[in-house]
């Protein structure tokens, strides 16, 4: 006994026991952006990342004690050790890894904190 497929004969018909499946309407697969950035934002934002990534060299560089101040009030004392687009890694009593959207503001340790 052997196994055929069915399938469609060339004209377009199909033969008696196969069943088409239906068609659906075709979605685009991106929606369209409800805006654009124009190109001075883009300008702006990437003057302010090039600025924070010189500022984190330069402080790594030369492993400045740092104060870094998170959103909850909590101060951490020590010296970055690395970072990525969203972390920094503090080297203090402690290693840590603090997410760049839970710092409030940052200074070097012995400058008045605001």
């Amino acid at each position: 006994m052997s196994i055929q497929p069915v399938l469609p004969s060339p004209h377009g018909e199909a033969s008696p026991g196969l069943v088409r499946p239906q068609t659906r309407p075709r979605r685009h697969a991106l929606a369209p952006l409800p805006f654009r950035f124009t190109a001075q934002a883009v300008e702006d934002d990437t003057a302010q990342r090039q600025a924070e990534l010189f500022y984190l060299q330069k402080q790594i560089h030369s492993q400045t004690p740092m104060v870094i101040v998170l959103e909850d009030g909590e101060q951490l004392e020590g010296s970055i050790e690395w970072y990525d687009r969203h972390s920094l890694k503090v080297r203090g009593r402690q290693k840590t890894l603090v997410y760049k959207s839970a710092i409030k503001y940052m200074y070097k340790l012995g400058e008045a904190g605001q």
